[in-house]
Parts: C-alpha cells; structure tokens; sequence
C-alpha cells in the first residue's frame, strides 16, 4: 500500500447512523452450494426487515459478476480474490449503516474467515445454507450441474472444486428440508435475539 494515502476518520459514524436507523448494521453472510437456496434466503429475509423499516442490501452472487467481478473466472485464485472484493464492499456498506447480505458460495472456510477477522466482533453473521449435493443438483434451474457433469464447465463447486462448509456458523439452515417461511422467522428471531434489530 501507498505510504501517500491516509486513512480518512468521517464525523458521521457508523453508530450515528445506527441511531438514526433505530437498528444495528452487520454483514449476513450466507454460504452454501449452488442451488442450495442462498439467493432466495438473503432476498427474503431483505423483504421482511424491509417491513421491519430496516435498512438493508442484498450483495447477489450473478449480480456482482456482472459489474464488480467481471474481470474474474472461477479459478481458486480468483475465487479468493471475488470473496476478498464482496467482504470489501460488504464492509463499507455496514459502515454506512445498512443490514447487508451476501449470498455467494464462497467454498472455502479460510476467504470466508479472513473477512470475519477484518470485522469488529459480532458483526459477520455466518449463515450455512445446508443442502445435500442431490437436492442442489435437483435444483439445476440453470443446468450448471449437468454442464459440470458433462466436462463442459470446469472447476464447478461440488463437482470438481470442492466446498468446505463452515465449522462454527452462528446459524444452520436446513435449506434442503425446512421451509422458505420458517428459515426467514428463524433468522429474524436471530437478530432480535441479538439486538441487531428491535421491533420499529
């Protein structure tokens, strides 16, 4: 890093912005196989702090390979570096004093605990979307399992590359069985529990 940039401290803080949303800022991180319901999760938990008058993002794996991303593949090296850009983003978003959820598969437990070390503590929420391979495959909306299968697509997590799931999540969700509407309560039950949120 440049010896010539300086760290600017703002006037308006993190904790100013939390008072003046009435809830606290923190990164939901939701991690699991592809197919494994991430996506679905973080949109609708979003929706319902969203009637909770929270403020709230929702940081979409597709999406920032789109924009942020777009200059990466789905080499490991690469892999690290999207994780590394999203825990980032992720951050200054929290700072700005938003909710914000990031649903990535982020297959390896070290990416993802790098970004919970850069974070004060309680404030990354690991969320373990846990699905069997069989039921993700099932899900192959986009047919990117079967392409895998074929040799077609390289590197594919679950397939060829593999995924460490998280070894001490805050939350487990059993996405391939339980209910969309019980996971959404179960996560919002979480963060009252922790005075993340309070009823607004």
């Amino acid at each position: 890093m440049s010896r010539n940039i300086i760290y600017h401290n703002a006037v308006v803080t993190r904790e100013k912005r939390n008072q003046l949303n009435k809830h606290k800022s923190v990164i939901i991180w939701f991690t699991g196989l592809s197919g494994s319901g991430k996506s679905t999760l973080a949109h609708s938990v979003e929706e319902r702090l969203h009637e909770l008058n929270c403020k709230t993002f929702v940081l979409d794996g597709d999406n920032v390979r789109h924009g942020l991303s777009s200059n990466l593949d789905f080499s490991d090296d690469d892999r690290k570096e999207n994780i590394r850009r999203i825990g980032e983003a992720a951050k200054l978003m929290m700072e700005a004093g938003v909710i914000t959820m990031t649903a990535f598969i982020s297959p390896f437990e070290k990416d993802r605990n790098l970004i919970r070390e850069i974070l004060p503590k309680g404030d990354f929420i690991e969320i373990y979307c846990k699905a069997s391979l069989e039921v993700c495959e099932s899900r192959d909306v986009k047919g990117l399992y079967k392409r895998s299968r074929s040799g077609e697509i390289k590197n594919y997590t679950g397939i060829d590359s593999p995924y460490e799931p998280p070894s001490d999540p805050e939350l487990v969700i059993d996405s391939g069985n339980e209910l969309l509407e019980v996971s959404v309560t179960r996560i919002v039950k979480f963060l009252r529990d922790k005075e993340i949120i309070n009823d607004l």
